[in-house]
């Protein structure tokens, strides 16, 4: 996402002209200064939208049909985004506005329409239970996967954050039946990735007698949470005291006093023992 003034032939400029004689010298200067704070805020803009849609495919996050296109497909910022990923049709349950049943995928074209992956016009379900979402890696068949990987290739789209190539996980039966998840214990990982885990969904513990932080969460549904251990735990101000974290266990719990959850069912996919979702 970058920011761009237009000339006055129609060319695109990656600056403001410079001010003629003529011009107003105060008008000029407060103009050159209005532009500087934009573009430094399409680029806060740009990241945080960024980090928004992906913990939104990890959540499992759906919006309606109505607030898909007001607020996203024809959001001047955030259609650049929206044009480079994977979208999901569902069916959901009720007014949910999470999880729910993957219809059909689409794209949106430059010109704010909708295409399948084959490129041919995509036309919405109807219903008042249809929803729009980022679908997860895991919902994406591998012919989809390999047929819109093949469009944005062909148009030169870069997606924005890993959707179709994300790594996966898939729990073993007997991890299916514990609480605990402990392929990765005594894993070691940079004190910078794990604190690193807040831009991804999870959230810091509470910090405990003499200031650590013992253990991060993630919601997992409306009553469920992971939570992430760690050995030693990260001091309060004092980060670099240990400059590497071993992950001791991960596990499913219901949510500490004040927490609130509502996120992803397909979990596995996100704990790794190099921090990501």
């Amino acid at each position: 996402m970058r920011e761009r003034a237009d000339g006055v032939d129609g060319a695109r400029l990656s600056d403001l002209p410079k001010p003629k004689k003529t011009d107003d010298a105060e008008k000029s200067k407060e103009a050159v200064e209005r532009f500087k704070l934009l573009k430094k805020d399409v680029r806060t803009i740009a990241s945080q939208q960024l980090l928004r849609l992906e913990v939104a495919m990890c959540a499992r996050r759906r919006w309606t049909p109505e607030v898909f296109r007001t607020f996203l497909v024809e959001h001047p910022l955030v259609r650049h985004l929206v044009q480079r990923l994977i979208w999901g049709a569902y069916r959901v349950q009720g007014e949910a506005s999470y999880g729910g049943e993957l219809l059909a995928c689409f794209r949106v074209a430059e010109d704010g329409s909708f295409t399948t992956a084959e490129d041919d016009p995509f036309e919405l379900p109807a219903g008042e239970d249809i929803r729009i979402g980022v679908p997860h890696a895991l919902e994406i068949s591998p012919a989809d996967a390999g047929a819109f990987g093949q469009v944005f290739a062909d148009y030169e789209l870069l997606q924005p954050f890993a959707q179709i190539g994300r790594d996966t996980y898939v729990l073993t039966e007997d991890e299916k039946k514990s609480q605990k998840l402990e392929r990765w214990k005594d894993a070691t990982v940079p004190t910078g990735r794990v604190l690193g885990l807040v831009n991804k969904g999870w959230r810091r513990g509470e910090a405990q007698d003499g200031g650590g932080i013992w253990y991060f969460t993630k919601p997992l549904g409306p009553s469920r949470v992971i939570e992430l251990y760690l050995d030693p735990g990260i001091i309060v101000g004092m980060v670099d005291e240990y400059p590497s974290r071993s992950s001791a266990r991960c596990r499913s719990a219901s949510p500490r006093a004040g927490a609130t959850c509502r996120t992803p069912r397909r979990w596995t996919s996100s704990i790794r023992s190099r921090p990501a979702s």
